[in-house]
């Protein structure tokens, strides 16, 4: 059986390329176990589309496999009719969350053949072995599939219980030196060394979030949070830094610390290891609450820590209610007054639009975050499928016909809908309103041409 798999690029024109973590983690489960398989790592090489096409047309497959986030639907669509043009027999796969949160549109407005649902490390291998046998569909658990004009959904699959056992990412799959060449344009400042001197990857940590955050959607919702012990994390480490000379790590996770324990059990292991590294992480945004804790966070910087996120999001409580935060401002802020106290940089990001939203909502916003001298990651409120704010736009007539909707979904620094009872105009007026005050309240030195974009796009993940 001949196998594809395909690496989308969900932003062609921009020097960030980041390492896909979780394709990465699925095609090391199918490479364990015998499946010989070609990559197309469009995001990598940034192949153009008559590239694309050709590469394609190269070879004959059965199987394609591809995935990203939802945001990336009409990508996924657009390949998928490429594909079943070249390739009219082949059955194509599509994972991550673009399958898990609208699998039905998926199904029913695309080429795809098969969706995955959630977690992909062991589905995939019994999914291929399925099909390389002959076998039936409708006993593989975490898919939907096409039969005879229908969409079959089958029982979903457990998650699995102890990620800590899963085997490290084969990282000779991919031309990982692309990725850690494009790697300094992902970290954020300060810098612990000249930028040209970084070379970093990405690990996870963690699946899931305790957090039920109402704008967010990623593909492990549903599923309980779980956590790799630390000599797992610590042993991946080292050998990302004897093999590929590593020397800053991006914990790349929904949340990779939930309790001081937690955390004080990883910074034991990173200190007994005598490992020299930086790291980048993310954290409760009320982890910490008393000043003993800013002892704590004086370890983190010792370990190599450089650099800490956790959201505000907002500062007005009721839209903080309505997001499901469970954090105030006050908390916020007194968590990042230690950090600035023990000397570590925070990292933090703003959703703006949700109904409650006015300028004075904003202007409150912006406060804490000059209040906190913390330059922050700007969106607008993108309501991913899935989320409780997708529903209710749905319901409020906000989004009207959802495949238009998904063909155009992009980033969050786009305003592509608009909850508030403020116009486009007067909405967009007052955030750059805001930024601008912010800017100049902390003498970042942005010109006005640079100050959205800046602002917008610091944060890589949302």
């Amino acid at each position: 059986m001949k196998v594809l798999v395909i690496n989308t690029s969900l932003r062609p024109f921009s020097p960030v390329k980041l390492f896909p973590i979780g394709l990465g983690y699925v095609m090391t489960a199918m490479k364990r176990v015998g499946f010989d398989f070609d990559l197309l790592d469009i995001d990598a090489y940034r192949y153009s589309d008559a590239q694309v096409e050709k590469l394609i047309r190269k070879k004959e497959y059965d199987v394609i496999c591809m995935g990203c986030i939802v945001t990336g639907y009409r990508i996924i669509k657009s390949l998928a009719a490429l594909i079943k043009l070249i390739h009219p027999k082949s059955k194509i796969i599509v994972g991550n969350s673009v399958a898990t949160s609208i699998v039905d549109i998926l199904l029913s407005k695309t080429e795809t053949d098969i969706a995955v649902m959630g977690e992909g490390d062991e589905t995939i291998v019994e999914l291929l072995k399925t099909i390389s046998e002959n076998g039936r569909l409708e006993d593989v658990r975490g898919i939907c599939f096409k039969k005879d004009g229908k969409i079959i959904k089958n029982s979903l699959r457990q998650a699995i219980k102890d990620i800590s056992v899963l085997p490290s990412i084969d990282l000779s799959i991919f031309d990982i030196e692309i990725y850690i060449e494009a790697s300094k344009y992902t970290v954020n400042e300060p810098l612990p060394v000249p930028r040209e001197q970084i070379r970093s990857l990405q690990v996870n940590t963690s699946r899931g979030c305790i957090a039920s955050c109402s704008f967010c959607y990623q593909v492990f919702k549903g599923y309980p949070y779980r956590f790799r012990n630390a000599d797992s994390v610590i042993n991946e480490i080292k050998k990302l830094i004897e093999t590929y000379a590593i020397n800053y790590i991006v914990f790349s996770d929904e949340l990779t610390f939930f309790s001081k324990k937690q955390l004080s059990e990883f910074l034991d292991k990173i200190l007994a290891s005598g490992l020299s590294f930086y790291w980048a992480a993310s954290c409760r945004g009320n982890l910490f609450t008393n000043e003993e804790d800013i002892e704590i966070i004086k370890r983190m910087k010792k370990s190599g820590c450089v650099s800490m996120s956790y959201s505000l999001e907002s500062a007005d409580p009721d839209i903080l209610k309505m997001m499901k935060k469970h954090v105030g401002s006050e908390q916020f802020s007194r968590q990042t007054k230690m950090f600035a106290a023990a000397g570590l940089p925070t990292v933090t990001s703003l959703v703006l639009g949700y109904p409650q939203e006015t300028p004075e909502t904003i202007r409150k916003t912006i406060d804490c975050c000059i209040e906190n001298k913390l330059y922050p990651s700007v969106g607008y409120l993108l309501p991913q499928p899935g989320s409780e704010m997708y529903d209710y736009a749905l319901e409020h007539g906000i989004i009207k016909d959802q495949e238009e909707y998904l063909l155009k979904m992009g980033d969050r620094q786009d305003l592509l809908v608009n909850f508030t009872k403020m116009s486009n105009e007067e909405f967009q007026s007052q955030v750059l309103t805001q930024l601008k005050r912010c800017n100049e309240s902390l003498q970042i030195g942005l010109d006005e041409k640079n100050l959205i974009k800046t602002l917008f796009l610091r944060s890589k993940k949302k």
